[in-house]
């Protein structure tokens, strides 16, 4: 008789810090109601991963639940998981924290759940060989990646019913092959459905139908509660496994226990399909996009997955400048961390959080409070570190060094790109307010551009990647894509007369070349030999930082002739950006504050002012910048940062300064 054991598992993970009502609700709508269906069947095994914050936070502020938990792995139903505690993807952080962090969750594990895991659940599932010699320092056997990784390697799609092993040097480690094909039925499919999806692996010799997948579907994703728990389809999902006698309910350790490999593999860096494409510049995914139409699925899931591939997960690093800077200032902190506290080491792993470095359907690199809690943990790192210390170092590896300096109060860091600010952090307040992004196409955008109608035949419910989101009239209208990066004291010189509207849709016209590109730096001051059209000029920026205040003093020289127009832009990042007044008025949908020679903003977040002033009249306008990314419910338009563009006209010489301070109220 043909027989499968069934190999089921959940990921549970929020982010860190993430909002106390958003893991409320995934508590109630999910985590809760799926342990006290399975608590009624403790005889149906499976395995479970937490991240260690979450797990740490349901204990602290759920203990029912904990206890729940706690109850089910005494009864032998659960199997714990390791992984990186706060949930880093584990090729992007250095070898030691990446040890520190997987020891950390195994023996909050063994502490709380008596069980010491033998398996780790990959964030991501981004596999890099570099990993497996740390998997077997911190006693892991075995993990978990998607049959996609074999796929597009070349390995058989009727081979992916067990484990393989793959080495690196002497260090062997087991790989599961997570199948796509239960990914997308469970819970999306009726029960009956789902329970012949996993018969589908079902054969005479040992055999593994294989599911990981996130916990969040089985509740929380859209339109999953109802179908879940009020339709009863777990219940009815388990009952139907444990009542058919070709099927058995296993531990991944039970199953390695009891069964032989199916060979030998060697992967390349990837992760699962989905994320291949996400990692890819927008245009190089809609060609790819377009070359699986051109070629037709059915090719494309044979024989063309081994030949059509996306990008690794460290693209994002390529796609957002602003990820792999953040990224890069953690890779910074780490190399000192020889003398750090406990505590400061902690804020240094959830730092390395995975979320706010990438972004897929729910949000993650566009989500202000992601990236802001980020920064958090990155001030307060350096709020640790000796002060008024001034260094020009190559911070983001891109072959131009940066100009840091840490006053008393302040974390600030300037580029040799445009001379132009990159971080402004307030180690008081531990708030970035440089934590600014660019617009950029993404692929999903295509869908606003070009609706399609709605399906109203489709599945009950559907699998995140295949939901359909209401797409609102303004959305096209805030599809604006930047040229330049959104930092602070930006040069802009254009041939006419800059207004509002400019700058909100970015129809003005630059002929200056001081935005992107280099400057040298002499030690003292930042001097680019650029062209205002054809024509030669020299700009000359100088800093000087104070305990709350940034100071700008600028100097530009040209052979231009005629009349320009010369705008300061400044890009800041506020929490809550609808709740900030500027000189004593909300933002809205912008302010043309007309001629002055200070902005007064008042965060409520920080409690702070900040005061921009300059030492004569500019024409002043305040423009929110506006993303819209994709969720996990809707597309999202967020307002993630505010533009301060400070305008003038001049001819060949213009000379200036500006302040920037932090003020208390």
């Amino acid at each position: 008789m043909k027989k499968v054991s069934l190999l089921f598992g959940i990921h549970m993970h929020q982010p860190v810090d993430n909002f106390d009502e958003t893991v409320a609700k995934a508590v109630k709508e999910c985590y809760e109601p799926f342990f006290n269906i399975v608590a009624k069947t403790p005889e149906f095994k499976f395995s479970l991963h937490c991240s260690g914050w979450l797990l740490e936070k349901i204990r602290l502020e759920y203990p029912q639940l904990f206890e729940k938990m706690q109850y089910l792995t005494k009864e032998g139903t659960i199997e714990w998981l390791s992984g990186g505690y706060y949930e880093p993807v584990l090729c992007s952080i250095p070898s030691k924290d990446r040890v520190a962090q997987i020891q950390k969750l195994s023996l909050y594990i063994q502490k709380y759940m008596q069980q010491k895991p033998r398996g780790l659940w990959l964030t991501e599932r981004v596999w890099d060989n570099a990993i497996i010699s740390d998997l077997k320092k911190c006693g892991i056997e075995y993990v978990m990646v998607d049959d996609y990784h074999f796929l597009s390697n070349g390995y058989p799609k009727d081979k992916m019913n067990g484990y393989y092993i793959t080495n690196d040097a002497n260090s062997n480690i087991k790989l599961f092959p997570i199948s796509k094909k239960l990914r997308y039925a469970l819970p999306f499919s009726a029960p009956q459905e789902s329970l012949d999806a996993l018969l589908h692996y079902a054969s005479t010799e040992p055999s593994a139908a294989i599911f990981f997948d996130d916990a969040e579907k089985f509740g929380l994703w859209p339109k999953t509660n109802e179908w879940v728990y009020g339709q009863k389809w777990l219940e009815s999902f388990i009952q139907n496994v444990l009542q058919n006698s070709a099927v058995e309910t296993l531990h991944y350790s039970e199953y390695i226990d009891k069964s032989k490999a199916l060979g030998l593999a060697y992967l390349n860096g990837c992760s699962y399909s989905e994320m291949g494409k996400w990692s890819l510049p927008t245009k190089l995914a809609e060609a790819m996009e377009d070359l699986i139409k051109r070629v037709g699925e059915d090719f494309y899931e044979n024989e063309g997955i081994a030949l059509i591939k996306g990008g690794i997960w460290n693209n994002f690093f390529i796609k957002y400048k602003e990820s792999n800077y953040l990224h890069k200032r953690m890779l910074y902190l780490s190399a000192k961390q020889k003398g750090f506290s406990q505590e400061t080491l902690d804020c240094l792993y959830r730092l390395q959080t995975n979320d706010a470095y990438w972004h897929g359907v729910f949000g993650g690199f566009y989500l202000p409070n992601l990236r802001d809690n980020a920064y958090k943990y990155l001030l307060k790192i350096e709020k640790s570190l000796p002060k008024n210390k001034k260094e020009f170092i190559d911070i983001d590896k891109d072959d131009f060094k940066e100009l840091k300096i840490l006053t008393d109060n302040l974390s600030i860091v300037i580029s040799k790109i445009g001379a132009q600010m990159l971080e402004f952090g307030s180690l008081e307040n531990l708030f970035n307010w440089q934590n600014s992004i660019m617009r950029r196409k993404e692929l999903y955008h295509n869908k606003i551009l070009h609706p399609k109608n709605r399906n109203n035949n489709r599945q009950k419910v559907a699998t995140i990647h295949n939901l359909q989101r209401d797409v609102k009239n303004n959305f096209k209208e805030m599809l604006i894509y930047d040229g330049y990066a959104k930092n602070s004291f930006i040069d802009h010189i254009c041939e006419s007369k800059l207004t509002f509207e400019d700058f909100k849709n970015l129809t003005y016209k630059e002929i200056g070349d001081f935005v992107n590109e280099p400057f040298e730096y002499n030690g003292k001051s930042f001097i680019r030999e650029g062209k205002i059209a054809n024509e030669n000029a020299l700009l000359k920026k100088k800093y000087r930082f104070k305990e709350n205040k940034i100071v700008l003093k600028s100097k530009l020289k040209s052979d231009y002739a005629k009349m320009a127009f010369f705008a300061q832009e400044f890009n800041l990042h506020f929490a809550h950006p609808e709740k900030i007044t500027i000189n004593g008025k909300f933002l809205n949908d912008g302010l043309e504050l007309g001629e002055c020679e200070s902005v007064t903003i008042y965060d409520d977040f920080t409690q702070k002012e900040l005061l921009i002033s300059s030492s004569e009249k500019w024409e002043v306008f305040a423009v929110p910048v506006i993303t819209v990314s994709e969720s996990e419910k809707d597309y999202e338009a967020i307002t993630q940062e505010i533009s301060f563009i400070f305008a003038k006209e001049f001819a060949k010489e213009l000379k200036f300064k500006f302040e920037l301070e932090v003020k208390d109220v």
